[in-house]
């Protein structure tokens, strides 16, 4: 795989002319996007992607602790992967790879078939609901459980 360089149009092993076959699927070179000052020195852009990486964990480390608390934790971890992303290839393939399979999963929802299943599971979840809940009611009406003892 040729890693090109965005901002000269140049692939950064051999230094030559990128081509339109240089990039992957959708057009877009894989690696680094960082900065021309950045690139500059090995160096610096080392510590750039040092800052790069940290921001990103740390991005991806409080949409994992939405996950189980309020909050959009899956949005979350996607904006600190395509921040990753920025810097580090690995984290481009990961995001492509997801974005096919979420279109793939879209594509699959909009079957009729598919959209006709899911309304009747729907339908019949809601329905299974508001029995329990005419039950409950009429059964005790709108006491509150922890209170139910006192009847």
């Amino acid at each position: 795989m040729t890693v090109r360089n965005d901002k000269t149009a140049e692939n950064t092993r051999t230094g030559e002319a990128a081509t339109a076959d240089d990039g992957a699927a959708g057009g877009r070179a894989v690696g680094s996007r960082a900065p021309a000052f950045a690139r500059r020195s090995p160096a610096l852009h080392r510590v750039w992607q040092a800052v790069v990486f940290l921001a990103g964990l740390a991005v991806v480390g409080l949409g994992v602790v939405m996950l189980p608390l309020p909050g959009p934790g899956w949005v979350v971890i996607f904006l600190g992967m395509g921040l990753w992303a920025t810097e580090f290839v690995w984290a481009q393939l990961v995001l492509r790879w997801t974005r096919r399979k979420v279109a793939e999963a879209a594509r699959r929802a909009m079957d009729p078939r598919v959209r006709r299943r899911n309304l009747v599971i729907t339908a019949t979840g809601l329905a299974v609901i508001a029995v329990a809940g005419g039950w409950y009611l009429a059964r005790y009406g709108l006491v509150a459980p922890w209170r139910l003892g006192g009847r």
